[in-house]
């Protein structure tokens, strides 16, 4: 009967690694936003995913200057994302127009689209976009 029990719970936690395997891999890679003047990429960063800006075009480089952020190519714009549940992801989100850091819920629709969503004021000012993989 041990004999039983050991080989179910291996089975289990065998079958979940690949669970978790795929959706971190789902998240890994470099993304666009909406209008496709930022590219953003998601890798691991310590125990959790972190996203930096790779591309921007020169009206984001000067949009983020105006906002304080001198050097946009380079700036961690996620960090602190971790699986909440549910598909979803939280950690923090760095706005670079506003000089503004905020709570951000990430969500993977498929394995192209990618909503981030970050809110300030207790979740009272809310702004989210739709990324796309870059391929």
């Amino acid at each position: 009967m041990k004999q039983r029990i050991a080989k179910f719970a291996l089975l289990i936690a065998l079958a979940a690694v690949p669970a978790t395997a795929s959706a971190k891999a789902a998240l890994e890679g470099q993304w666009r936003n909406p209008k496709g003047s930022v590219t953003v990429r998601l890798a691991p960063c310590g125990d959790s995913w972190c996203g930096t800006v790779v591309d921007a075009s020169s009206k984001a480089k000067a949009t983020a200057r105006k906002g304080g952020t001198p050097r946009l190519i380079g700036t961690r714009i996620l960090s602190g994302v971790r699986p909440s549940g549910g598909g979803e992801y939280k950690g923090r989100a760095f706005d670079p127009k506003r000089n503004l850091h905020a709570p951000a819920t990430i969500r993977l629709l498929g394995p192209g689209t990618l909503v981030v969503k970050g809110c300030v004021l207790r979740g009272i000012i809310c702004k989210e976009q739709r990324w796309t993989r870059v391929s």
